[in-house]
């Protein structure tokens, strides 16, 4: 799972591109939700999501129009419950 410290170090490397770094970012978010299965615990979720909002906020500092539309995304609620 990508920590904090990883996602500070995306966010400050100077060579590479928003793009890049917005890609990097999804990319890893991705990977947590895949690695996610039918024997995850509530806890693990529930960390996965807490990652993925961190995730989001730098996104959102790198590009702030890419962070509201995913920030948007996550704050959606489920209307089928």
């Amino acid at each position: 799972m990508i920590t904090e410290e990883r996602i500070r170090k995306i966010q400050s490397y100077r060579t590479w591109s928003i793009k890049k770094k917005v890609d990097e970012l999804l990319m890893e978010d991705a990977y947590m939700y895949t690695n996610l299965g039918v024997d995850s615990t509530a806890s693990e979720k529930k960390k996965v999501k807490t990652m993925s909002r961190k995730i989001y906020k730098a996104i959102s500092i790198i590009s702030p129009l890419d962070g509201y539309i995913l920030e948007a995304h996550m704050n959606e609620k489920d209307l089928t419950q």
